[in-house]
């Protein structure tokens, strides 16, 4: 008896371990994201995109909100088009991560800055799949409010 609660234990233990390391590489990914955004790096960004994906933004209006679309393509001209000095830095403050088989789901909620001002934060939502290349992001969605933050 003793012995199949200890193999149970350890393959407890390994189960954990094996999805710790996989919250881990989909952190590493949206860590890596940023870092190129800031450094102005469109072609570390454009390795972590899949092919197929999209970005999204919900625009609060006064009586609900409306979707704004943005290419990924577009998403990376404007980074690296960014005014010499200027400086984009998006901060992640926690991760949320859910991992299903080669789906996972990030909550990010972040704060914004334009070189060291303050410009607004929200929250970035991102669907992802591991493909043989690694996790890549299918989708993003994010909020923006410049108060209660």
């Amino acid at each position: 008896m003793k012995k199949i609660y200890l193999l149970v234990l350890i393959f407890s233990f390994s189960i954990t371990a094996l999805k710790a390391q996989e919250e881990k590489e989909v952190e590493k990914v949206i860590a890596t994201l940023f870092e190129g955004m800031k450094a102005k790096d469109g072609e570390k960004v454009q390795k972590l995109f899949h092919p197929d994906a999209s970005m999204q933004t919900v625009i609060a209006e006064e009586n609900g909100a409306t979707l704004g679309s943005n290419s990924v393509s577009d998403f990376i001209t404007r980074i690296s088009t960014v005014a010499e000095g200027t400086v984009l830095d998006e901060r992640i403050l926690e991760y949320h991560i859910k991992i299903d088989g080669h789906m996972a789901s990030a909550w990010t909620p972040y704060e914004f800055y334009v070189s060291d001002s303050f410009s607004h934060c929200g929250v970035n939502s991102f669907q992802m799949i591991k493909t043989s290349d690694g996790w890549k992001i299918t989708y993003v969605i994010d909020t923006r409010r410049k108060e209660g933050c």
